[in-house]
């Protein structure tokens, strides 16, 4: 018997003795990738006012979260995700395995929670607003000893079953050569045009807002192919003013508009789902140091929440569930009294730290919303670091089984609170 078999069998003795048993339902988990308090605080902020309240804030239930990986403090995006995935620490550089061997579930069988569930015939869903190879959604139907295999992840989460996959990526789905919907040329060496194959299998495939949004009612699969890459130009803001782009694409459907059609498709005929849910666009723009447009990513994934929280409200067996697994940039907020609003900033704090306005480095500063006296006070933020430090992130939780959430909690406890609402069982 070799060592992974010997793991399973101890997890799975385990699992049985430390078994409480509870109530099932959905559950929906939001991911807004590289997000810390700080984050969220400057976007309630920004657009809700000092005084007002995110749709994150609505949330019953919260944890400190402990992000750490089995070999380092500071975590990685694909780490981070394959301990959500699978409930277990692993090495820092690990896609959906433990660096390159496989990796047992704390469950005790090889399969990912997703994995898991799909195959207890519980319906399941990937919502990215990044490319279709991002981890915070593709470890949990792919592994690989390499996050750069993007060909192999692609192939894997396309052939998954799962009845509903939106995000970007088409490069990855189309051969070499092939010019696609959104004009890129295909990157697939092996040949297989994965949207055919999608289509094949009974997937309606679409490639924009107006086409998700207009789908049949019926409809059982869907494929969204939203762009060629991301859905967004992860770039600083300066380069996005010089190349006259946005933040966002404006013929892909919002992080919210995605998880709305979802759960509207897994939901059908009060059928028990389980949808991840990844705004890719808060780590990516964090990590160029772009604050303008990382905090409109956050309202983005706060938006999901709150399309989420309205469908707990008619449907409370269902676990609503957030977290990140880092703090992307190590952004802070900033606006004392003496900000001038109507002067530019300087590039840096005195420390050295650059800084950024409502433009950029050496723009204006941000205005917030309305404060409860009707004022709107100026402030700016300042970076830490191009990386994903370890930061202050928080988990939360609403509906079902929200109680699990503690008031600190480790990374891989994410999988537990997930684990026991879909299958009533709480692995201690």
């Amino acid at each position: 018997m070799n060592f992974l078999s010997k793991a399973i069998l101890l997890f799975t003795f385990i699992a049985a003795v430390n078994a409480q048993t509870l109530p099932t339902g959905n559950v929906i988990f939001i991911h807004p990738d590289g997000t810390g308090l700080s984050d969220w605080n400057a976007t309630r902020i920004l657009y809700y006012g000092p005084d007002g309240e995110l749709n994150w804030d609505r949330m019953t239930n919260l944890g400190i979260y402990k992000s750490h990986m089995l070999n380092s403090i500071s975590a990685s995006s694909h780490a981070g995700a394959t301990i959500h995935a699978y409930g277990v620490k692993v090495l820092q550089d690990s896609f959906g395995m433990n660096g390159k061997e496989e990796v047992a579930a704390y469950s005790g069988k090889a399969l990912s929670i997703m994995e898991e569930a799909h195959a207890a015939g519980i319906k399941c869903g990937l919502v990215n607003s990044g490319s279709i190879i991002e981890p915070g959604t593709s470890v949990f139907v792919a592994s690989s000893p390499s996050r750069s295999e993007s060909e192999s992840i692609t192939k894997q989460v396309v052939m998954s079953g799962v009845e509903v996959i939106l995000s970007g990526g088409e490069e990855w789905m189309l051969p070499e050569g092939e010019i696609g919907f959104h004009k890129g040329e295909g990157k697939r060496t092996d040949g297989t045009n994965l949207i055919e194959w999608a289509k094949d299998k009974g997937y309606v495939v679409v490639y924009n807002k107006e086409q998700l949004m207009t789908i049949s009612p019926k409809t059982q699969k869907v494929l969204g192919v939203f762009a060629n890459g991301h859905t967004f130009n992860d770039k600083s803001e300066e380069v996005l003013e010089e190349e006259k782009l946005p933040n966002f694409k404006e013929s892909a459907p919002t992080l919210a508009e995605m998880t709305e059609k979802a759960i509207q498709i897994l939901s059908k005929n009060q059928t028990k789902f389980f949808l991840v849910v990844e705004e890719e666009a808060t780590d990516n723009f964090a990590n160029a140091n772009n604050a303008n447009g990382t905090l409109e990513a956050l309202k983005r994934a706060d938006d999901a929440v709150g399309v989420s929280l309205n469908f707990i409200k008619e449907n409370p067996n269902t676990l609503l569930i957030t977290a990140a697994d880092s703090d992307a940039g190590g952004l802070e907020l900033l606006g004392d009294s003496g900000l001038d609003p109507e002067k530019n900033l300087s590039n840096n704090e005195k420390n050295g730290s650059p800084i950024d306005g409502k433009d950029g480095t050496g723009s204006l500063p941000f205005l917030s919303a309305p404060d409860m006296y009707g004022k709107r006070l100026p402030f700016y933020v300042a970076w830490s670091t191009f990386g994903d430090a370890h930061g202050s992130v928080i988990a939360k939780t609403s509906g079902l089984n929200a109680n699990l959430m503690k008031n600190t909690i480790d990374n891989t406890e994410i999988y537990k609170i997930m684990f026991a609402t879909l299958f009533g069982v709480y692995l201690k």
